[in-house]
């Protein structure tokens, strides 16, 4: 199966989620919360995101996760990460329990693609304390993609992890997390060397899965596109081919993400930032009407 059909595929088989002018979403991806060891990327921006995901909490926002929340290519199982994280997913089940909440599985997260790992692991890890918690947990369901469709219209905003366009990372995950967990990890920390399986590690890598994506988006009536995946941030200007990505939240003391409200589309950072290290929001790009995106 060549990239664009896996694409196409995607497409066809995305969960429908309705937007209109009241709907508040915020994006992020790339989180690769791991168990707080020296490999964690994520450990560094923990408060960082903590304190953002309240804010979108209080705000009523919806929480849009697009792949790789966890690190389970490095890690061997999930619960060392849970017990590492727990605060962070118990805010997360906040959104879940008032249905704001939609996950999407990447590559590095691609076991929960499989409903019933879901299951075991959710069982394992929040232990259900009567049927109608069993039933929540069990209800649990990540996703390939997501179309947002805007209300009384017909246009479509297209929300994928992005690995679809990265053939290795996709068809060959597993050999992936095989050389990453067992060959890369063990150089890394020893010499510092990259893996280069990653797109945010490798720039030919990225480079192709960028060009891969923008090429089924032309194919496709300029179709817009939020991805993660190469923890690179795009923000088109109106009138280019709207491909989005919302970064990721491993970035150097930051965590980047992409809001939705009022129909409008804004790129946002959440930093620390002055001598009392403040945690603060800073729009980067935005907000700019989605229909400027949207064919």
């Amino acid at each position: 199966m060549g990239m664009q059909t896996i694409l196409d595929s995607a497409y066809k088989k995305a969960k429908i989620l309705k937007i209109n002018k009241d709907s508040k979403l915020i994006m992020f991806s790339d989180l690769h919360k791991g168990d707080n060891s020296y490999a964690d990327d994520f450990s560094h921006n923990m408060f960082v995101y903590e304190h953002a995901l309240n804010n979108y909490y209080e705000k009523d926002y919806t929480y849009i996760e697009l792949g790789d929340g966890v690190e389970l290519w490095e890690n061997y199982s999930f619960e060392p990460i849970y017990n590492a994280y727990k605060s962070t997913f118990e805010l997360k089940q906040k959104f879940y329990d008032q249905q704001r909440l939609h996950l999407i599985w990447g590559n590095h997260d691609m076991i929960f693609r499989d409903p019933m790992a879901v299951e075991k692991i959710m069982y394992q890890v929040f232990k259900p304390k009567n049927i109608r918690q069993k039933e929540a947990l069990y209800d649990l369901q990540y996703h390939e993609s997501i179309l947002l469709e805007i209300e009384n219209t017909d246009k479509k905003i297209f929300l994928i992890h992005g690995h679809q366009a990265d053939w290795f990372n996709y068809r060959f995950w597993k050999m992936s997390r095989f050389f990453v967990r067992y060959f890369w990890r063990p150089i890394q920390k020893q010499f510092g060397v990259k893996d280069p399986t990653s797109p945010a590690k490798n720039n030919k890598t990225l480079l192709r899965v960028e060009e891969k994506l923008k090429t089924w988006m032309l194919k496709n009536n300029n179709q817009m596109v939020i991805a993660g995946h190469t923890h690179r941030p795009r923000f088109p200007d109106p009138g280019l081919l709207p491909y989005f990505n919302d970064g990721s939240c491993v970035h150097p003391n930051s965590i980047i993400g992409i809001e939705i409200e009022n129909l409008e589309i804004s790129m946002v950072k959440w930093h620390i930032s002055g001598p009392e290290n403040h945690i603060v929001k800073t729009i980067l790009a935005g907000p700019k009407d989605v229909h400027l995106y949207v064919s």
